[in-house]
C-alpha cells in the first residue's frame, strides 16, 4: 500500500474515532440513563440491584458495541439505541446467572430467550422469569426486548440477516447457560455442547469456539449491514464468516487474556487457562488476529471493520492488566502484529482511560 493511501486511511480512522467519542459516547450515556431510570422503579430488590450493577460495571460493553452506529448508511441514534438495549440485556442476564446465587440450567435457558426474541419482532414475548426465583422487574427486561424489536423492524434488509443473527444469539445464550452452571459440571456440559460444531469450525478448540460464541460483535455487524437496501446474501455470509469465529473469538479471548490473574485468584472460568503455556496462547491469539485481518479485507467497507479490529486490540491491551507479569510481552507482540495504527489507537485508549472516558 502506498504511503499516501495509508495516510488517507489513517486520517479517516482518526475521524471515525473522534466522532465515536464525541458523538456516540454521549448518546450511549443518554440511553443508559434512560434504563437506569427504569431500574429505580423496579419492585424487586435483587433484580434492581443486578440490573444497576450490570450497567455500572459493564458500561464499556455498550460503548464498544456502539461503534457500529457509525457503519456507513446506519441511522446513528437508532442503532445506538439498539446496541445499548441488546447489550444491556446481555449484561443483565449475565449478572442474574453469575451473581444472584442461582445455578439452574433450565432457568438460565429461559432467561436467555430474551436475547433471541429481541431479534424476532413477530414472536410472542415469553415469560423469561418463569423458572427463576425472582421475577418482578417492573417490565424492565421486556422493555429492553421491545426496544430492540422496534429498531430491527426499521432496517430494509433485516430479512437477509435475521436467521444469521438469531443463530448467533442462540449460540451466545447456550454458552451463557452452560458457563454459569456449578463448577463441577460446567466444563463437561460445555465440552458436550461444542462437539457437534467443531468439525466445521476451522480447527478451533472447544474453548475457542465458546469464546467466539460469547461475543455480540457479529450480531452488531450483521445488523448494521441490514441498513443497506442493496445488501446481498453473499455479503451477509462473508460478514458472518469473518466475524464468527475470527473477530468474535479474538474479542472474547482478549477479554479473558487480560483477566487471567483476577480469574486465577477468584477461581473463575477462563478460556485462556486451557492453553498449554504462554507460547501456545500467543500463537493462537496471533492466528485469530491474522485470520480476521484477511477475512475483513474481503468485506464491503473493509476500513471500518479494520478499525474495529484494531480498536479491540487497543481497548483491551491498554488496560493496565495487560502490562502486568507474563502477559506483558504477549500484549506487545500482539500490538506489533496489529500494526502501527493499532499502536497509535492503543495510545489514544490509554489517554481515554486516564480521563475515565472508557
Amino acid at each position: 500500500m502506498s504511503t499516501s493511501r495509508s495516510v488517507v486511511q489513517f486520517k479517516s480512522q482518526l475521524g471515525l474515532i473522534a466522532k465515536f467519542v464525541q458523538e456516540v459516547f454521549p448518546q450511549v450515556e443518554s440511553e443508559l440513563d434512560r434504563w437506569r431510570a427504569q431500574i429505580r422503579v423496579c419492585p424487586e430488590g435483587v433484580l434492581a440491584a443486578q440490573a444497576a450493577a450490570s450497567i455500572s460495571s459493564k458500561r464499556f460493553h455498550a460503548q464498544g458495541g456502539s461503534i457500529y452506529a457509525l457503519y456507513p448508511g446506519v441511522d446513528q441514534k437508532g442503532f445506538t439505541r439498539f446496541v445499548v438495549a441488546l447489550q444491556t440485556i446481555s449484561d443483565y442476564l449475565d449478572n442474574l446467572c453469575d451473581r444472584a446465587g442461582v445455578a439452574d440450567e433450565a432457568g438460565f435457558r429461559q432467561l436467555h430467550l430474551a436475547m433471541e426474541e429481541a431479534l424476532i419482532p413477530d414472536r410472542p414475548v415469553s415469560d423469561y422469569y418463569c423458572l427463576y426465583p425472582h421475577s418482578n422487574d417492573g417490565g424492565y427486561l421486556e422493555s429492553l426486548v421491545r426496544e430492540c424489536r422496534q429498531q430491527v423492524s426499521r432496517w430494509p434488509a433485516y430479512a437477509l440477516v435475521r436467521d444469521e443473527v438469531v443463530e448467533l444469539a442462540r449460540l451466545y445464550s447456550e454458552l451463557q447457560t452452560y458457563k454459569h452452571l456449578l463448577h463441577e459440571i460446567r466444563e463437561g456440559r460445555m465440552v458436550q455442547w461444542t462437539q457437534p460444531y467443531l468439525e466445521e469450525s476451522g480447527g478451533l478448540s472447544c474453548w475457542e469456539f465458546a469464546a467466539a460464541a460469547g461475543s455480540t460483535l457479529g450480531i452488531f455487524a450483521l445488523c448494521a449491514s441490514a441498513a443497506n437496501p442493496g445488501l446481498t446474501a453473499g455479503e451477509v455470509q462473508k460478514i458472518k464468516q469473518a466475524y464468527f469465529p475470527w473477530v468474535c473469538g479474538l474479542h472474547i479471548l482478549l477479554d479473558y487474556f487480560i483477566d487471567q490473574q483476577e480469574d486465577r485468584d477468584g477461581g473463575d472460568l477462563n478460556f485462556i487457562f486451557y492453553y498449554l503455556n504462554d507460547s501456545e496462547c500467543e500463537k493462537r491469539l496471533t492466528w485469530f488476529l491474522e485470520t480476521a485481518v484477511r477475512q475483513i479485507a474481503e468485506l464491503e467497507h473493509p476500513l471500518f471493520h479494520r478499525t474495529v479490529l484494531e480498536g479491540l486490540l487497543a481497548l483491551y491491551l491498554s488496560d493496565p492488566k495487560a502490562a502486568q507479569g507474563e502477559v506483558r510481552a504477549i500484549s506487545r507482540n500482539l500490538l506489533r502484529t496489529g500494526g502501527r495504527r493499532a499502536g497509535i489507537m492503543h495510545g489514544v485508549c490509554r489517554i481515554l482511560r486516564w480521563r475515565k472516558i472508557i
